[in-house]
């Protein structure tokens, strides 16, 4: 009876294997839902000598299994049990036990990697801005004389780097601009510091340095403040920030980015061996050219005194007359020379008064018989500024009192919160009705429907499914497993 009930069921429905059943599941999962990125916690950790990982990643109400293959674990952070990651990688199914698992392809840590989504969307930003751009970046100047160090005195970078400019040039002055270069506050002590040195101009070029560290260590570097200093900063500036494969922001928005602190003061100055080997050959040049333009003076010299002692009388006349007149001249001016030296020291008096000490602190007293007349005048022109400033905001807060913002922000929530409710009543709808679709081709592809449509699974006396007749010798004893019940047969004959 029951048979009989279920053949209208089954009518026109295909008959699968289970072979088939979970390739076609694997299909459907890899083909609808494909590359997903997952967040969760680590458990079940198995790390065979194959190379392979193995664990499931789970969260407060569900988990999945997860399978690392060796060739991608180059991509993916260490894992230890109850580290929280995110994880990208294929849904899919392991057709040898049914069982849905995720193919892990990448995998990094959950709080490093949000840093990094924040870096990467913050870049993208300042990219699109025009930040990055070659045509903003400033040349180096050809001379150093000075260079300003913005970075922590607390670290190695800084000693690090004054070391570098004594070995390679020690008449570079440096000018240490300190801030703290880790931690929540750093990358706006960081912007204030660069806009502090550029308002001075103390320096011809700044160097901002940290040692290395992880993606969290070097954040202050990343955030867009900084950013924003770098690009409105005048004076040049070079960066020396991590290891030689860290890379920050601030690299990309300054106008030079060095792969150490020590490469970027390096960078900054010279060689001092170069420079006195120049310097050696300079001075050289600089005797070889002395000495033979004496030797040509010395030369011309002798020539002229030769032709002095052959012509001794030629040109005198005309020399005797030109003292003559100046002669005549200054017998002329020395009546008037005591009257012109008189009148330069009057002047000269005059102007020494105007700068005495006495004159200038008299003009300071004058300057400062005014000041409290302006610093009241001025406060009361402030205290006035801030009655009118309290009086538009307490217009302002009357206008818009907190009650009427309140309801608002309420009827909002209201709103938002039937939005939600009515969303997840219809995605828990769509997923009721799609669990119960995969519930029914189950029950019809599943071994109890396949037995109770006349098949039957035969097996021998170790468990083993019987698929081939000349392998069972007669006498044999063979199992036959029905929809209802199972049998157990003697092989009288085997027929191929």
């Amino acid at each position: 009876m029951e048979t009989e009930a279920t053949l209208p069921y089954r009518e026109g429905l295909p008959v699968y294997t289970v072979s088939r059943l979970n390739q076609e599941v694997r299909g459907l999962l890899e083909g609808r839902i494909g590359r997903v990125w997952v967040e969760g916690e680590i458990g079940n950790l198995s790390q065979p000598s194959s190379g392979h990982v193995y664990f499931t990643l789970k969260d407060a109400g569900a988990q999945v299994r997860c399978a690392l293959f060796r060739g991608a674990r180059r991509l993916c952070c260490p894992v230890t049990d109850g580290m929280q990651v995110l994880v990208g990688g294929r849904v899919s199914l392991y057709e040898g036990r049914g069982d849905f698992q995720l193919i892990v392809e990448q995998m990094e840590d959950a709080g490093e990697g949000a840093l990094r989504r924040a870096f990467e969307a913050l870049k993208r930003a300042l990219d699109a801005e025009g930040l990055f751009d070659p045509r903003h970046k400033k040349p180096l100047p050809s001379r150093v004389r000075r260079i300003g160090v913005v970075t922590s005195p607390d670290g190695a970078v800084w000693h690090d780097i004054v070391t570098t400019l004594k070995r390679r040039f020690p008449a570079i002055a440096v000018l240490l601009y300190p801030v703290p270069v880790q931690g929540r506050d750093a990358a706006t002590a960081i912007a204030r510091m660069l806009d502090l040195a550029n308002e001075r101009r103390e320096c011809d070029v700044l160097l901002l340095a940290r040692g290395g560290g992880s993606l969290e260590d070097l954040w202050c570097f990343n955030e867009e403040v900084v950013a924003r200093a770098l690009f409105r900063s005048e004076l040049p500036v070079v960066t020396g920030v991590g290891h030689e494969t860290d890379t920050t922001i601030a690299d990309w928005v300054a106008d030079v980015r060095a792969p150490t602190p020590t490469a970027a003061a390096e960078l900054l100055s010279p060689d001092q061996a170069l420079w006195r080997t120049r310097h050696r050959d300079a001075h050289a040049r600089l005797v070889r050219l002395i000495d033979r333009l004496l030797r040509e003076r010395i030369q011309r010299f002798d020539d002229l005194k030769r032709r002095l002692i052959l012509l001794p009388v030629r040109g005198l006349p005309e020399k005797r007359a030109a003292v003559a007149g100046l002669a005549r001249r200054l017998i002329l001016a020395l009546p008037s020379y005591p009257a012109r030296l008189r009148a330069r020291h009057m002047v000269l008096t005059q102007r020494l008064e105007r700068r005495s000490p006495t004159a200038r602190l008299h003009a300071y007293r004058i300057r400062l018989a005014s000041l409290p007349e302006r610093l009241a005048g001025g406060m009361r022109a402030a205290l006035r500024g801030r009655e009118r400033r309290l009086a538009s905001l307490g217009e302002r807060l009357r206008a818009h009192p907190p009650e009427a913002m309140r309801e608002r922000l309420a009827a909002r929530h209201e709103l938002l919160r039937d939005r939600l409710r009515r969303a997840m009543n219809e995605a828990l709808r769509v997923r009721g009705e799609r669990l119960a679709l995969l519930d029914r081709a189950l029950a019809l592809v599943g071994p109890p429907a396949v037995l109770s449509r006349g098949y039957a699974i035969v097996t021998d006396a170790r468990g083993q499914v019987a698929r081939d007749a000349t392998a069972h010798r007669p006498g044999e004893i063979l199992r036959i497993r029905l929809a209802q019940g199972e049998l157990v047969v003697e092989v009288k004959t085997a027929q191929p």
